[in-house]
């Protein structure tokens, strides 16, 4: 009788603290990973990954698309500097927008689940609420991102009076970045570093070369530009 007893208890036991044995199995997870939430990282890395490479390609292919019919500096400046602007803009309020129509529908679901579950989901309520998505730092993420990624090319042309070198000087700048983001995106992630930098390098390149094409297509088309 003392040992059914005894395991009564053990299960009693067993019963009244699930969401500890849960939190105990998360925090050995945590600990085989050396502390690190890469599903949670994964959320803040989305954003400043896309944010960098949409500056970079977005405003390399600007500049390389004006630079097709126009030998001007500045006018290759002024219409990098207006796809900075508008395209950090653009991507902080798409990003919050995004995340926060995914932080409302998270959260309802967990409220749906709340309704019919027990007090294991209400205890480990608190503890998920904390993986959820952050809209605002998703959005200053993706326009510092967008930011310094599109400052690389023009930097690249600032400085360079010859049309044709600073054309070069873009390209060559922007695939240069576009493995360096690749590169750090795949460190960050765990992820094939290699696979990253081809992706990043020919999506980049394919964006400019399409760019350049089309523009010098309109332009040499009798525009008047």
């Amino acid at each position: 009788m003392a040992s059914v007893g005894a395991r009564d208890q053990d299960s009693s036991c067993h019963v009244e603290n699930p969401v500890h044995a849960y939190a105990m199995e998360q925090k050995q997870h945590d600990d085989d990973d050396g502390h690190v939430d890469y599903s949670q990282r994964g959320q803040w890395l989305r954003a400043a990954m896309l944010g960098a490479n949409d500056g970079l390609v977005t405003v390399a292919s600007l500049m390389i698309g004006v630079g097709s019919v126009k030998k001007d500096v500045k006018a290759m400046l002024l219409a990098g500097f207006a796809g900075l602007v508008a395209g950090a803009c653009s991507m902080a309020i798409g990003e919050f927008v995004s995340v926060y129509t995914q932080y409302d529908i998270e959260i309802s679901q967990m409220k749906r689940e709340l309704k019919t579950g027990s007090g294991r989901e209400t205890e480990v309520k608190g503890f998920e609420k904390e993986k959820l998505p952050n809209p605002a730092h998703a959005a200053m993420a993706s326009a510092l991102a967008f930011s310094v990624g599109a400052m690389a090319p023009l930097l690249a042309a600032a400085f360079i009076k010859e049309h044709t070198v600073r054309l070069a000087m873009v390209g060559v700048v922007a695939s240069v970045a576009l493995l360096v983001f690749g590169a750090t995106g795949a460190v960050l992630g765990r992820t094939p570093v290699m696979r990253s930098c081809a992706r990043a390098l020919v999506g980049g390149w394919m964006a400019m070369a399409i760019t350049f094409g089309l523009t010098k297509l309109i332009g040499s088309s009798g525009l008047e530009m």
